[in-house]
């Protein structure tokens, strides 16, 4: 592995709901965007960094202290509106349920499966107590369907996620919910690992499956990513079949604990989406990274990994949901499963990729919904492998910024600051036409959060736009803290930069400028574009691959929230 590739292990490159899956306005994977054609050092970097800041200008604002909302968050009010995720089929029968379905199978090309089904269902012309019926598909993530679901904010009549976990996690919340079709289509979630590394693992256990996997992994021996657990079902999948090979018995033990926090020591790479770790995957930062078989089917190019399934089956069942699901629509709903299990429609289930890997058999995990939230919140503060992330946020707070735009972004970051874990260190830098310091880097506890929450609400706009110088004074602020905090307390300290923005750049540097030092710097830059230029942001992110938000006004709060809650 070159370098320029392993010098991206450190980081978690996070977020990313994209697909149809993604979360509201939009995310981009960045790709090579950003990259340029040769390396540059560390030192190097740091040497242009402070030859740069001589010519910047840089005040330092007194923070106030701010009341800080610590109940719990409405969820409800975080999600965007449902039409975020469009329908891809529209049922107009006299009776109609509509469908929340996981991507893979509902959204465009090879995974529009579930789409083809639907419409030929609706036009047969299913009866139902003498009235048509037919089904509308709703494509969206299996971990934000449930959101909709548990917080009542859109509550489908139908539910039909990756696999069973996100079921058996709604019945946690306390929502009706049955089952009426075991499978629609059969897949499995797997582990793609390059031909070498399964060669040699091979040599060294005499096997390559989950188990061997995920010990080669703890021994430093390969280098895998794997997805969020808390909107990729093939990631919660993988998340508790790590925790089941530590502790069988119980899989929040304190022995499971402590083996995740070392198997994570050697994760380089957390993302919410498969594309994601591909393209990672592609830059030579893994050698192991996951993906269902139905899209290692459609993805060709991948086929030089070996495929090793693992955990329970993603068969996608189908759920009737809520209290509201009357008699004839629990009757079109099982309907339709069979109608999606006819020869023909499993035939061409067939030619999309699904119904493959026919021997694999699911694991049997008795485990519940309650047992499987926890496994996420386990995930969330120890992914970092009992490591301090420290995060500068950069807002701009130029004139293009007024009205809507900065108020969105002070609201969206106070309440998604919720999702910050209290053991990692925040900064705030905000910028016009100059660059203010509003809040030194600190730990995030009760009292930095007061002066966080006070430094975002005192945020004004006025003047013009100096993203980049921005960004280096966050630079140096990361450098001169992580040194300290490495210093007194032993740990490695994972540096991150928020920018949040428009992405019109008018004055001081601009991206070819800085693009060396934050390459050199290895920090990952993730920005929130506010009706953005979003291509400005997006090389920003493709730097040291990062993602990039496109923020709408309704979701940005949502998006702020996942990304946080993944990544902080």
């Amino acid at each position: 592995m070159s370098k320029a590739n392993k010098k991206n292990a450190g980081f978690l490159a996070v977020l990313a709901v994209l697909m149809v899956a993604g979360i509201g306005g939009g995310i981009f994977i960045s790709k090579n965007l950003g990259k340029s054609n040769h390396e540059i050092s560390r030192e190097n970097a740091l040497a242009q960094l402070d030859k740069k800041l001589k010519k910047i200008d840089c005040k330092e604002v007194s923070p106030r202290k701010a009341t800080v909302e610590i109940s719990g968050s409405n969820l409800a009010e975080e999600l965007p509106d449902i039409e975020k995720y469009p329908l891809s089929v529209r049922g107009n029968g006299n009776i109609n349920i509509e469908i929340f379905s996981s991507t893979e199978k509902a959204s465009k090309g090879t995974d529009g499966w579930l789409n083809e089904v639907a419409e030929k269902f609706n036009s047969s012309h299913y009866m139902v107590d003498d009235q048509w019926g037919t089904v509308s598909v709703r494509p969206i993530a299996s971990g934000a369907a449930i959101d909709y679901i548990i917080s009542g904010k859109h509550v489908p009549e139908a539910y039909s996620p990756s696999n069973e976990l996100w079921g058996e996690m709604v019945a946690a919340e306390n929502v009706q919910i049955e089952m009426v079709e075991k499978r629609l289509a059969g897949n499995t979630a797997g582990i793609l690992i390059d031909k070498d590394t399964y060669n040699k693992l091979n040599a060294s256990y005499g096997k390559v499956d989950i188990s061997t996997i995920v010990e080669a992994t703890v021994k430093s021996e390969i280098a895998m990513g794997y997805t969020n657990p808390y909107a990729s079902s093939t990631g919660l999948n993988f998340l508790v079949s790590a925790l089941e090979e530590f502790d069988s018995t119980d899989i929040l033990s304190q022995s499971a604990t402590e083996q995740f926090r070392k198997f994570q020591q050697n994760v380089p790479f957390v993302a919410y989406t498969t594309l994601q770790m591909r393209e990672a995957a592609s830059n030579g930062v893994l050698q192991a990274f996951l993906m269902e078989y139905q899209g290692y089917y459609n993805a060709t190019e991948l086929r030089s990994y070996q495929y090793i399934p693992f955990g329970v089956r993603h068969d996608s069942p189908l759920y009737v949901v809520g209290d509201q699901v009357t008699a004839a629509q629990k009757t079109l709903a099982k309907a339709f499963a069979d109608y999606c299990n006819q020869p023909d429609n499993q035939k061409l289930a067939k030619n999309y990729g699904f119904n493959y890997e026919e021997d694999y058999k699911s694991a049997e995990w008795d485990l519940q919904g309650r047992t499987l939230e926890s496994a996420q919140k386990l995930w969330k503060t120890e992914k970092d492998a009992g490591n301090p992330v420290m995060a500068v946020f950069v807002a701009d707070v130029s004139g293009s910024m007024s009205g809507a735009p900065l108020q969105n972004l002070q609201s969206s970051l106070i309440n998604a600051s919720k999702y910050i874990n209290d053991s990692n260190y925040i900064g705030l830098v905000s910028y016009s036409t100059d660059v203010a310091v509003n809040l030194p880097i600190d730990k995030f506890d009760l009292n930095h959060r007061s002066y966080f929450t006070g430094a975002v609400e005192d945020l004004s706009p006025g003047g013009s736009t100096a993203t980049y110088d921005a960004v280096l004074v966050a630079l140096d602020l990361l450098r001169n803290a992580q040194a300290k905090v490495e210093a007194e307390t032993g740990q490695t300290v994972k540096p991150l930069l928020f920018v949040l923005s428009d992405g019109a750049t008018n004055v001081g540097c601009s991206l070819k400028d800085i693009s060396h030092i934050v390459e050199g710097m290895e920090v990952p830059c993730y920005t929130i574009g506010y009706n953005a230029n979003l291509e400005a942001l997006q090389e920003l992110s493709a730097i040291n691959e990062a993602a990039s938000i496109n923020a709408d006004s309704d979701d940005v709060i949502y998006n702020l929230k996942s990304l946080f809650n993944a990544q902080m």
